[in-house]
């Protein structure tokens, strides 16, 4: 059984590199210059020791007297062409690698994190509830560098390596076959020990990759929620949490990179073995077999040269596994099931009569949360719902905006199954005011703007006028060209809940979302917010979302829902006469 799991496992390992290299595809005539760089690189690279070798040999033969001329006559056209092969060997190297970070970097990673972010997108909003914003920062940021490193190595490294090898053993077979015995036959223990221990190093690099996506979940949890940390002077408990999931992450990342580094000790191992072989043989051919000097001297450079492919070959194979761990976590996301894509659209003109027929959902099918909800809105009514928090209030906005589909039933505008229209159709029919704010790095005009791009300066000034903003508007720094963010300390919690006020007002939607509107301001701001939402409202269907009973009084109708089941609904007065689960709710926050 660990057997077939284990071969399972290596066959999605492989199919993972197989897949990298696939998506290769838009760059592959970038790759294949870069390939032809590459031989050129190794052509240089093999030249240079038969020109040493040759320029020795002079030297010998000058010593013993079996050069006539000048020594510096005989050596200089060797020593130019030597210095014009380093020149060109090191001009294409970093042509060839500038060539690969631009390719790589522009049309690669630019691309693969493009199509994360579209991708996220198309994914259900559950996912997106589900999973920490920092391990998605993760793997658009690390774990998309990571991949792009490995074309590189795949190129620049692995190919350029084997090929590079096989160039010296032939060359060095052509100077002296015993001499090139000697180091052939230790690379494949070179190799062996090194693609073994890439391989150990493989489940430490998935350790690396998983504790790093939770380091940096913590540290953009720590940030977002810095305010609450020092309120509850909660430091040391959140420095502890980061000490002990940094602890982890060092521990995973120090034994995948001990074993990364072991390679190259051990390869320097077999290399100076293969020079001592060498320079023993050598030594022993010179004296009693003949063998030229300069000989001796290439195949010993060649050995030298040997070495490096080894390393690169070696550190290709870490690199490797390195990857594999990065491209799983990338794929895995790129996999994720879609959400369903109708194209039918919305018929228009748009009543804004809303049914919700029969309808049940739960996050988790394990616990039922609305069971069977039947709602009739007419076109223009307000309708408020109430209940306690976990009741499946802000659940029915999630259901309409269609970020969650339903599990039974179905809800209906003015007739049209909402299931099938696109989502884009759907959710442009809604104006909605959350209790979290949402502001983006811009000016105050640009934030408002945001629900209609292209708005004019009038029409801003004038929905922030009815949703009574304007006037702190003014007192800012530069106005409308204030620039402002989520976190801007100029304005208050209050002062952003009115500017997302008037970017619903400045959409101007059929239907209308008020979740938890006025829960972030006080109460002569509350005030000023219902007279401009009373304006809103008018001839627009309205779901309002509330805890405080004194916005809802003067709703059309109130829904009163509680374990995801309409228990009460009415008008307010009549919820009041009742004396029910309403009457129980509006008597606890007006008891004296």
């Amino acid at each position: 059984m660990k057997k077939k799991q284990k071969k399972e496992k290596q066959r999605m390992l492989d199919g993972t590199i197989l897949r990298l290299l696939r998506e290769t595809r838009p760059i592959r005539k970038w790759l294949a210059l870069s390939c032809v760089l590459c031989l050129l690189i190794i052509s240089c690279a093999v030249l240079t020791p038969e020109l040493l070798g040759g320029l020795v040999d002079k030297l010998y033969a000058f010593s013993q007297g079996k050069l006539a001329g000048r020594l510096s006559a005989a050596l200089l056209p060797g020593l130019a062409i030597l210095l014009g092969v380093y020149v060109l060997q090191s001009a294409v190297t970093y042509g060839n690698a500038f060539l690969l970070n631009n390719v790589v970097s522009r049309f690669f990673t630019c691309n693969l994190r493009v199509r994360i972010s579209e991708k996220l997108q198309r994914l259900p909003v559950s996912y997106v509830d589900k999973t920490p914003v920092g391990d998605i920062i993760d793997r658009v940021d690390e774990d998309v560098s990571n991949m792009g490193n490995t074309i590189h190595g795949v190129i620049g490294t692995l190919m350029t390596g084997f090929l590079q090898l096989l160039a010296i053993a032939v060359f060095m077979f052509l100077e002296d076959w015993r001499l090139a015995l000697v180091v052939v036959l230790l690379m494949p223990m070179s190799i062996l020990l090194s693609s073994k221990l890439a391989a150990m190093s493989e489940k430490h690099w998935n350790d690396t990759f998983t504790e790093g996506g939770n380091l940096y979940a913590l540290v953009e949890e720590s940030y977002t929620n810095n305010p609450a940390t020092k309120a509850f002077n909660l430091e040391s408990y959140m420095e502890a949490r980061h000490a002990k999931i940094n602890v982890r992450h060092q521990k995973m990342s120090a034994k995948a990179n001990f074993l990364s580094s072991v390679v190259q000790p051990v390869i320097a191992f077999t290399d100076a073995l293969a020079y001592i072989l060498i320079a023993l043989l050598g030594g022993w051919l010179i004296v009693y077999q003949g063998v030229a000097v300069g000989t001796v001297v290439t195949v010993i450079l060649f050995a030298k040269q040997f070495s490096a492919p080894l390393e690169r070959i070696a550190e290709g194979f870490s690199n490797l596994q390195h990857a594999k761990a990065a491209s799983r976590r990338v794929f895995a996301l790129l996999d994720l099931p879609e959400e369903d894509r109708p194209a039918e659209p919305i018929r228009k003109p748009v009543a804004g009569n809303v049914r919700f027929e029969d309808v049940s959902f739960s996050y988790d099918p394990e616990k039922p949360l609305i069971r069977n909800l039947t709602i009739d809105v007419r076109q223009g009514q307000n309708v408020a719902i109430v209940g306690p928090t976990g009741a499946g209030k802000t659940t029915i906005v999630n259901l309409l905006m269609r970020f969650y589909d339903v599990d039974g039933g179905r809800i209906l505008i003015d007739g049209q199954d909402i299931s099938r229209l696109s989502r884009d159709s759907t959710r442009e029919l809604f104006g909605m005011v959350l209790q979290d704010t949402w502001l983006f790095k811009g000016t105050v005009a640009e934030n408002v703007a945001y629900g209609k791009p292209g708005a004019t300066r009038e029409e801003i000034v004038s929905a922030c006028d009815r949703a009574y903003c304007d006037h702190f508007i003014r007192t800012l720094p530069q106005g409308y060209d204030t620039v402002i963010s989520e976190d801007s300390a100029s304005i208050s919690a209050g002062q952003k809940q009115l500017l997302t006020i008037a970017r619903a007002l400045l959409a101007d939607k059929q239907l209308l979302i008020l979740d938890e509107a006025t829960s972030n301001v006080d109460t002569r701001t509350e005030l000023l917010i219902q007279k401009a939402m009373d304006k809103l409202m008018r001839g627009r269907t309205c779901f309002v979302i509330a805890h405080r009973l004194s916005t809802i009084v003067d709703s059309d109708l109130i829904l009163v829902i509680r374990d995801g089941q309409i228990v009460e609904q009415g008008r307010h007065a009549e919820l009041l006469a009742r004396k029910g689960f309403y009457y129980q709710i509006y008597s606890s926050q007006y008891a004296i």
